[in-house]
């Protein structure tokens, strides 16, 4: 199996509104791809018709080889996908706990539990009683990333996960993401920082205006100073 995740022209619509051309991407097992674009380019929008949050119009989802297309979000969980969404979806009041619970899907089995789970997330290890709601916006990002993985998923999406976050907070997500990648654990991401992205991608998916710009990989792109400065916020 080459591709862990193929999307094939892709095209979705909010109501009449036409936001992705005939998107494309795919993902090797053990990779991390990166969508990058500025506000509005339709990088969510890809991550959302990806889990059938916001469906195609028209297109071919892989997953592990399977057809996927207009498979609704419960059946993406259950075939090994998790979700890290942009607005973080923490559960206010339930403990960290709970909220970490909550993430398991039925019929995944894999090497993420309760404890496996926190001990690679110490902060929340220490404050396993205090409820979601209490938590600062660092804290919370991190909580949705681990409760996506008590899913034990084939693939993390994660949608702008250092979007509000300080320097500090993004450099403690950089070294978990790089932990994740040092366990072939498979990513799919959509960011903005340049920074971030350069450090922890093995490929990059340049969209705008909904149209894919760009794709190479991130040694190629790290010397496309045009494709910086003409597609993203740098």
């Amino acid at each position: 199996m080459e591709y862990i995740l193929e999307a094939k022209n892709f095209n979705t619509f909010y109501d009449r509104s036409h936001i992705l051309f005939d998107i494309s991407l795919n993902v090797k097992p053990g990779e991390t791809v990166c969508l990058m674009g500025r506000n509005g380019a339709g990088k969510t929008t890809t991550l959302r018709s990806i889990m059938g949050l916001t469906p195609p119009k028209s297109g071919e989802l892989l997953l592990k080889g399977k057809n996927c297309t207009g498979f609704q979000p419960y059946k993406m969980a259950r075939l090994g996908l998790g979700f890290v969404p942009e607005d973080r979806r923490i559960l206010g009041p339930f403990t960290i706990k709970e909220n970490l619970e909550l993430g398991k899907v039925p019929g995944r089995k894999g090497q993420w539990n309760i404890d496996t789970v926190l001990d690679i997330f110490p902060i929340l290890k220490d404050m396993t009683n205090r409820l979601g709601g209490t938590l600062s916006g660092g804290e919370q990002q991190l909580l949705t990333i681990a409760r996506a993985l008590m899913g034990n998923p084939d693939v993390m999406v994660m949608d702008e996960p250092t979007e509000g976050l300080s320097p500090v907070i993004v450099a403690d997500l950089k070294g978990l993401v790089l932990s994740l990648k040092k366990a072939e654990t498979t990513i799919l991401l959509s960011e903005q920082n340049l920074r971030f992205s350069l450090a922890v991608s093995d490929r990059v998916i340049v969209i705008d205006k909904g149209h894919s710009v760009y794709h190479g990989s991130i040694e190629e792109f790290k010397d496309e100073k045009e494709i910086h400065k003409t597609y993203l916020a740098v």
